[in-house]
């Protein structure tokens, strides 16, 4: 009895129930894009904020040594924390060596790296033929754009660095547009680089990238310089601040416009409401003069305003969800996939909110039946 009473007052007012589904739905549209973004937030900044290069230094305490260099193991000790916050770690080992014909030798500056680490904290680096990738290309090297200027180098060329009477022969397999000093520098593989320079197992700095707000970068520095005692743990402070603060920013504003949404769906629901409960005041009289208790006659227009939530919510999901891989596109040009944790969460959301704008409902509770059944 209760389900067929129920479908008929839904049947009956379905005009202002649409418009309080349509509120609700679209409502939830809004608030579930919004969710699953903040919930993204972090990747997608991330991503553009590594067109700035590393956020975090670590190189060995500064002293009168300036060749000083530091153990490549530093390398399993920064990934035994297991700290998701990294992204991309890169060992470095610079020196000066001599390109060219010993009778003509031209001083550069060469830089031994994992490339594929380099790769993806300098992903807005431009190539001129083969980014290289792996760790296992000791007879290949990258050249930067100034330095292949001045030696007259170009994708396939032969090039000989000399240090220590010591040489090695690279086949140069692109050439680097980075926009900053790294375009006069030979990029080569990091055990080639210390084959040549004579230290083997030495890195001379570690570049990090570490995703997240100001206090997450911050857990993560302590963290790594809890863990490497000995050596000078310092953030690029411009970066790692500007990327902290920008994060937490989109995140107050993402939040402050889902609280923004919930308060104009319930005020719209609220409207709905209102209207649906003057005109079932005549049902409400008759429903308690017939011994109907004002708690049985609630659970009518309870569930009314609980079935308006999950509906909305359910349609309103699936819409955010479209409407946030778009925003995702157009802002950040990368899809954003959906996060399943966001369907129970808008769902409860517009449940909560169309129980709260349905409050006018209440005021049936006061109905009296010999005023009804008069026609008062």
């Amino acid at each position: 009895m209760f389900w067929r009473i129920l479908w008929r007052l839904l049947w009956a007012s379905r005009g202002r129930l649409a418009l309080a589904l349509v509120a609700v739905a679209s409502g939830a549209t809004v608030c579930a894009a919004l969710v699953n973004l903040d919930l993204d937030a972090g990747d997608k900044l991330t991503r553009e904020f590594r067109s700035l290069g590393a956020n975090v230094v670590v190189a060995p305490v500064q002293t009168a040594d300036t060749a000083a260099t530091m153990d490549s193991a530093v390398m399993d000790r920064i990934g035994a924390l297991h700290a998701t916050e990294i992204i991309a770690a890169a060992p470095y080992l610079y020196f000066v060596a001599q390109a060219g014909e010993q009778t003509s030798p031209v001083p550069v500056i060469v830089a031994g790296a994992w490339f594929d680490q380099v790769a993806r904290i300098n992903s807005w680096w431009k190539v001129e033929g083969q980014w290289l990738n792996g760790r296992d290309n000791s007879s290949l090297c990258m050249v930067g754009r100034e330095a292949a200027r001045s030696l007259g180098l170009a994708p396939g060329s032969r090039l000989l660095l000399r240090y220590g009477g010591r040489e090695a022969s690279f086949t140069v397999a692109g050439v680097v547009t980075a926009g900053g000093s790294d375009d006069s520098q030979i990029f080569v593989d990091l055990a080639a680089a210390q084959n040549l320079a004579g230290l083997p197992g030495r890195v001379g700095l570690v570049q990090l990238s570490v995703r997240g707000s100001s206090a997450a970068i911050e857990d993560v520095i302590r963290r790594v310089a809890a863990a490497l005692p000995e050596l000078d743990v310092q953030p690029v402070r411009q970066l790692a601040a500007a990327e902290g603060q920008l994060l937490e920013r989109i995140r107050g504003l993402l939040f402050a416009t889902v609280a923004l949404i919930l308060v104009l769906t319930a005020l719209g629901v609220l409207a709905a409401m209102t209207g649906l409960a003057l005109e079932r005041a005549r049902d409400v009289g008759l429903m308690k003069a017939l011994g109907g208790t004002v708690r049985r006659v609630m659970r009518f227009f309870l569930a009314e305003a609980t079935g308006i939530g999950v509906v909305g919510g359910l349609i309103g999901c699936g819409a955010g969800m479209l409407l946030a891989n778009w925003i995702g596109q157009r802002v950040f040009a990368i899809s954003i996939a959906p996060r399943l944790v966001v369907l129970p969460l808008t769902v409860g959301l517009m449940v909560a909110v169309a129980l709260a704008g349905a409050l006018p409902l209440r005021l049936l509770g006061r109905v009296r039946p010999a005023e009804i059944l008069r026609g008062e």
